[in-house]
């Protein structure tokens, strides 16, 4: 089995949330994640692979990856920070993303949010619309209204 960077310990599993598979996650964002998990340093809970690289071992392209590391970071479940490397002639490039897996309950909690926001959104124009129909019924629609005839 391969492992990632250079890991002194062969580690035979690494931990993943059960709460993850209720967060409406697509297939291509949980493989990422799973990749982030197996990669992270323990104690910072960051890594720093590349696209290219979280892609060879996903067998996703590097759009695709991007893509659902943008999912990730909008489910609250990591956030990202871009580093620099400085070559020996003093020259300053972008270097790979520095990633932080955030706890998992701070996902949930978000996610959580949302959905209430989009019932209590849903609930708003279903009132709405029973309010709209309480008036049709007593008024009457005007049908002809704004035309000339």
């Amino acid at each position: 089995m391969m492992m990632y960077g250079k890991q002194k310990k062969l580690q035979r599993y690494f931990p993943m949330p059960n709460e993850i598979f209720h967060l409406e996650l697509s297939d291509g964002a949980i493989l990422v994640y799973a990749f982030l998990m197996y990669c992270e340093d323990r104690k910072t809970y960051t890594c720093h692979p590349s696209y290219a690289t979280i892609g060879k071992y996903i067998h996703r392209t590097d759009n695709s990856v991007a893509k659902y590391v943008r999912e990730l970071e909008e489910k609250c479940l990591i956030y990202t920070e871009p580093t620099e490397v400085h070559l020996k002639d003093g020259r300053r490039h972008n270097g790979t993303l520095k990633y932080t897996i955030r706890p998992i309950a701070d996902a949930v909690a978000y996610h959580d949010a949302v959905q209430m926001q989009k019932l209590q959104s849903e609930a708003a124009k279903a009132e709405a619309q029973r309010r709209l129909e309480e008036y049709d019924r007593k008024h009457g629609k005007c049908e002809n209204q704004g035309t000339n005839d």
